[in-house]
């Protein structure tokens, strides 16, 4: 009885320990130094007739790392290793000019098409201002359900600025 106790005990532990690392390893890590990658785009979503003003309303940066860079410019499709960060800042007026103010978030999009494969073959994530405390709880499939729209152009909603 000791014996059947101890290996569904073990089966137990087994089980829990794999679950949490495969979920530790469909993470996307904080993008560090992404504000050294090239800049895609900028926007300002500041009347609040615009669908997504909340709560996207704010100035928009986008950045691709290196390995993106080029699908980015064609239009996709975006190779495995291709991150697209997103920086949400408030935008505030100084002297009749809209400038950068408190961040809201950083978004983030990782492309691994094995790792992630439940969403489109991207990860997403975010984090909370100025910190690296990720508040995606779901594990990015409401951000990809917004995405959605955008499978057509690799689930991605910018384009490339020259």
């Amino acid at each position: 009885m000791k014996k059947v106790l101890f290996i569904s005990l073990l089966s137990v532990v087994l089980l829990s320990a794999s679950l949490s690392l495969a979920q530790e390893k469909a993470k996307v890590a904080y993008p560090v130094g992404y504000r050294d990658w090239p800049h895609v785009k900028s926007m300002l979503i500041h009347d609040p007739k615009h669908p997504l003003y909340n709560p996207f309303s704010g100035l928009h940066h986008i950045y691709v790392n290196k390995k993106g860079l080029e699908a980015y410019k064609k239009g996709g499709p975006s190779p495995d290793g291709t991150i697209i960060v997103f920086d949400l800042l408030e935008a505030t007026v100084d002297q009749g000019a809209y400038v950068e103010g408190a961040r809201k978030f950083i978004g983030v999009m990782q492309k691994d098409s094995k790792k992630f494969k439940e969403t489109g073959g991207w990860g997403f994530d975010a984090f909370e201002k100025d910190t690296k405390n990720s508040f995606v709880k779901d594990g990015g499939k409401g951000c990809y359900n917004c995405h959605l729209g955008q499978k057509d152009k690799d689930y991605v909603f910018s384009k490339y600025r020259p």
